[in-house]
């Protein structure tokens, strides 16, 4: 399912237009001003009660080893976000 689709399936079931679809898929995922990336740039963590969490994980710099070459590399620092998936969304899906 792509963005598209996600707006679609909100317009049938929400009984709103494709415009209010839109906006409200835009203000939830959206990559600059969503609001899930914005508390993910602040350092808050989204829980879905059930559903699951968005949250950031924080990986300290470290040294590597290139698979192609074999020499030891460095890798940065870096924040990247990650998704728990929640006990009832878990159940549901291990249930078919």
């Amino acid at each position: 399912m792509n963005k598209s689709d996600l707006i679609q399936q909100l317009t049938s079931r929400a009984d709103l237009s494709r415009a209010e679809a839109t906006k409200a898929i835009d203000a939830l995922f959206g990559v600059e001003d969503g609001i899930i990336s914005e508390a993910l740039r602040n350092g808050d963590k989204v829980q879905i009660t059930g559903f699951g969490s968005f949250e950031t994980k924080k990986r300290e710099a470290r040294k590597g080893r290139n698979p192609r070459t074999g020499k030891e590399i460095d890798i940065a620092a870096s924040t990247s976000a990650a998704f728990k998936i929640g006990k009832r969304l878990k159940d549901m899906l291990g249930a078919s």
